[in-house]
């Protein structure tokens, strides 16, 4: 990934990937530009050599303020045709929330200020999110006389109940970091959750990467097939897995009750 003042990636030691959104001057909110340099960003992420676990957040007062208004006189995602599938399944704004969806390891986003609109969406991308109490949150396209169209609707199944995410979108409604956890929106609230997302993603780093990689497949197959398709595909998973270097590792680890060392 090229050098820029939008995104910073840096991987740790422990494999933990701490990416930043860096438009903090204008809370991060989303332009052509920011649009691509998150995308970047997850590509850029996807292929780093001992990956274990990423935390997404943002600098300054706002994880992500959704569409920068600034943008709204011409075309604000840069994507042209939105109909068309620039990347894989999804158009070029989909894919800013999307591509932490694809990333094979687990995604943390951590939360704070504001997180509307497409900001909303990118952090539905991730697996896990930590969010302040006092965020303030929204589903906010209907305010623009718009409807959520960054993977929102296909991020939000089984987050959060039908009539409930129908009122929020329909409303545009502002809601609160601790009613996010009530809603289904947040995996869990805290006062610092930058640090509680870099505490979680370093357990994840310290389980068997590759039983970690699986189980994030496993979660795609559980949303996307049936019955039969679930249980060959846990089949498989575990096929590839058990008896291996690293699930016998990570074994003895804990019977000897020390770090593991993965492969």
């Amino acid at each position: 990934m090229q050098p820029n003042d939008r995104i910073s990636i840096d991987l740790g030691s422990d494999g933990v990937a701490q990416v930043r959104f860096t438009r903090g001057d204008k809370m991060n909110a989303l332009d052509p530009a920011q649009f691509e340099a998150i995308i970047e960003a997850g590509e850029a992420v996807r292929s780093m050599e001992g990956l274990r676990a990423v935390v997404l957040s943002g600098e300054g007062r706002a994880f992500c303020a959704g569409l920068d208004t600034n943008s709204f006189g011409g075309d604000p995602t840069g994507s042209g045709s939105l109909a068309e599938r620039t990347h894989g399944n999804a158009n070029r704004a989909q894919e800013v929330a999307m591509t932490w969806r694809k990333c094979p390891v687990p995604v943390i986003a951590a939360v704070h200020g504001v997180c509307f609109g497409g900001g909303l969406q990118i952090a539905s991308g991730a697996d896990i999110r930590v969010v302040h109490p006092a965020t303030r949150m929204a589903v906010m396209e209907m305010k623009w006389g718009l409807v959520p169209d960054m993977g929102g609707y296909a991020l939000w199944r089984g987050l959060v109940r039908d009539d409930v995410l129908r009122e929020l979108t329909y409303t545009n409604r502002e809601f609160t970091g601790a009613e996010a956890k009530e809603l289904g929106l947040a995996t869990e609230v805290c006062d610092d959750p930058l640090a509680r997302a870099t505490e979680l993603a370093t357990v994840i780093a310290n389980k068997n990467p590759e039983a970690i990689r699986g189980a994030k497949r496993l979660f795609k197959v559980m949303h996307e097939e049936g019955e039969d398709g679930i249980l060959l595909a846990e089949s498989r998973e575990q096929d590839g897995i058990i008896r291996k270097p690293n699930q016998i590792e990570a074994v003895m680890a804990e019977m000897q009750k020390r770090a593991p060392k993965f492969a």
